[in-house]
């Protein structure tokens, strides 16, 4: 195979000279350090005592001078990251001012602050015997002023590449802040803070501006490496020639190690012990009586009555019914709505983009200011409860596996975060595993799992945090057909059997109409709809709504035999509503006749129009008509009519739809 070739345009003279100029004047000081040190004095000099002595304390300063950085700048680069306060802004300035501040100029803010006759160095040396000048401790302090904005700046980058989807999903699990922080936050951000500490350690072990004037020149005490070299250059320039180059390898070798990433964004990094795998089609698994996962779509069994109560799994032979939670929620802001459902209730939340849908169960998990919900579980009163002490269990439209984790792990996270003893947490949740078909992969990392795969484990997390309600936001979106209708039936298995409430957010009728009790239709945070799916079908009262179902919706004024469109035109129907109402001509595709000629006969509604679009549908085709007399016109046809009446774009032909097939919804 033949390796196929880019043509690269050659730099322009003016850029690349002064480039190639740049690199020189870069290269230059260490091509003049290689070139004149005397090799075989090397293991002379770096082994004399004083070399020895100093190499000592610069290890011993820079690895205190990076301890202390640990311990108040990961705080601070998660402050900046993650909160929006009040003079922010100069917070930040204060993290790189040190960067950019002369390193005899810190040394003497650092005298005046910590001295002896600084602000604070009466108060600590009175207090606590404490002397920070011509002290060690003063030079691990001069080593942290100067290094830590390395750490903040880097372990910042990395915190804000990191979608607060992982951390939110964490709390809804019950997992505390702090502990969110240190089982998922850092290690998904670990490439930034390892990359942060490699450079606040060579820059502390570097340092000299800063340790010279604020904590002296003091052989043992606080003359370090760099104070070193200084020394040496007066009376033996070989001698710190051969130092100097220590230090230049220590610091290339930080930066190979580094890469080049400095700023450690974080990534899902897969195990190399499997590789990303295609979708299973799952096989049968025990599911408490049900139907296996891979069972046909159609073949799922009936959704049982408001108050069934959900058996939890267990690791012991037969176990006492879950409690069964009521919603009640009351939700202001942009979102003004109210929420009440029975235990084993699902209700699917539609709407256009924007509509409020993610925001109403944000507001349920408390994690948005754009909207407040009063919400009662079962009577429990969980308003003022944050985010992980709500048991409100949320999977987010990717999932948000946690990559650093097995699908077991991932699963057992919600468990251990209710303190529940690690074997009984493991146990309980291969048994979610298996009852969603994946238990297979329990050991597994999610960026080895196929999009399928990594929703059914998603769910199993979800469902194993022993939930009073249940969030998912466009949990099949990522998935293709075949897919979404596997992991579609698992789902519906397993609300089926949950004693809470569901809350489904999708733009799939099918995933509305088959897997809900109730639709809820949003429009800019109101509620216009809230219906069974089948009186939603019927009667959709919503353009969006009627359009998701793949109906044709004209809005428009009733009148005495019909409806004035809103974008002009006029619609007979059989059933006029009163004179004046507000109302939706909702005509299914399939009753929308095509002709090339002008149609005579019974048909009251008639326009001429032209073919815009012709798309699949199953075996059908559904053509996209556009008129000046009506607005858009969707039909449904066969492929042989189409054929027959030489269906193509930018045809033209006449439509025709009968007054009885138009039903018209009062708004």
């Amino acid at each position: 195979m033949s390796r196929l070739r880019t043509h690269r345009a050659r730099p322009p003279v003016a850029l690349a000279l002064p480039a190639l100029l740049a690199v020189a004047f870069l290269l230059m000081p260490l091509i003049g350090i290689l070139s004149r040190t005397r090799w075989s004095e090397l293991g002379t000099h770096l082994t004399s005592p004083g070399v020895v002595e100093a190499l000592r304390l610069s290890l011993l300063v820079s690895l205190w001078a990076l301890g202390l950085s640990l311990v108040l700048g990961v705080p601070l680069a998660w402050l900046l990251a993650r909160v929006e306060f009040k003079g922010k802004a100069l917070v930040r300035s204060l993290v790189l001012l040190p960067m950019v501040l002369p390193p005899t100029v810190g040394g003497v803010a650092l005298l005046l602050g910590f001295g002896r006759r600084g602000l604070l160095g009466p108060w600590l040396e009175g207090t606590f015997g404490i002397t920070l000048p011509f002290h060690t401790s003063g030079a691990v302090l001069a080593a942290t002023f100067v290094a830590m904005p390395f750490l903040v700046i880097s372990l910042e980058g990395a915190l804000g590449g990191l979608k607060q989807s992982y951390e939110e999903t964490a709390a809804s699990l019950g997992s505390t802040p702090v502990r969110v922080f240190f089982t998922v936050t850092l290690p998904m951000v670990a490439p930034g803070l390892i990359a942060g500490a490699a450079l606040t350690w060579a820059r502390a072990l570097g340092e000299f501006g800063a340790t010279i004037t604020f904590a002296g020149n003091l052989p043992g005490t606080t003359q370090t490496l760099p104070l070193q070299v200084y020394l040496l250059l007066q009376d033996q320039p070989e001698a710190a020639t051969s130092v100097s180059l220590l230090l230049l390898a220590i610091a290339m070798g930080v930066l190979i190690g580094l890469r080049g990433r400095w700023t450690g964004t974080p990534v899902a990094r897969a195990s190399a012990e499997a590789p990303v795998i295609a979708e299973e089609a799952p096989g049968p698994h025990p599911m408490d009586g049900v139907a296996p996962a891979g069972a046909p779509d159609s073949a799922a069994p009936g959704k049982t009555a408001p108050g069934r109560t959900a058996a939890a799994p267990t690791d012991q032979a037969s176990a006492p019914a879950a409690p069964a939670w009521p919603l009640h929620a009351t939700v202001t802001g942009f979102n003004e709505l109210t929420l009440e459902a029975e235990p084993g209730t699902t209700i699917a939340v539609v709407g256009e983009n924007g509509a409020g849908k993610t925001t109403l169960l944000r507001a349920l998990l408390g994690l948005t200011p754009r909207a407040h919900a009063e919400l009662k579980l079962g009577g429990l009163d969980v308003t003022a409860l944050p985010p992980h002490q709500r048991q409100v269990a949320w999977v987010p439209q990717d999932g948000a596996l946690f990559p650093h984790l097995s699908a077991l792990a991932n699963t057992a996270y919600g468990l251990r975060a209710r303190r529940v003893p690690r074997a009984r947490a493991r146990a309980e949740a291969q048994d979610w595993l298996d009852r969603l078909g994946v238990g297979h992969l329990a050991h597994r990392k999610p960026a080895q799992l196929s999009g399928g795969q990594a929703q059914r484990v998603a769910l199993a997390r979800a469902l194993a945090a022993r939930p009073r309600l249940l969030l998912l936001d466009e949990p099949l979106a990522a998935l293709d057909q075949t897919t979404r209708a596997h992991v579609r039936h698992t789902l519906r298995t397993h609300l089926a059997g949950f004693g809470g409430v569901c809350l489904i957010v999708t733009h799939d009728p099918v995933e509305a109409v088959s897997l809900a009790d109730r639709v809820l239709v949003l429009s800019d945070g109101h509620t216009l709809q809230d219906a069974p799916p089948s009186e939603v079908t019927r009667h959709p009262r919503s353009p969006w709504v009627a359009r998701m179902l793949g109906r044709n919706a004209w809005p428009g004024t009733a009148s005495a035999d019909g409806l004035e469109l809103a974008g002009g035109g006029r619609l007979v129907v059989a059933e006029a509503l009163p004179a004046g109402a507000q109302a939706l001509a909702i005509i299914a595709p399939e009753a929308v006749s095509v002709h090339r000629d002008r149609p005579s006969g019974s048909p009251r509604n008639v326009w001429p129009g032209t073919v815009r679009e012709i798309t699949s549908v199953g075996s059908r085709l559904r053509v996209l008509i556009g008129s000046a007399q009506a607005p858009d016109l969707v039909a449904e046809i066969t492929p042989e009519a189409a054929a027959e009446l030489g269906i193509v774009d930018g045809a033209e032909v006449w439509t025709s739809v009968k007054a009885t097939e138009v039903t018209l919804v009062r708004l």
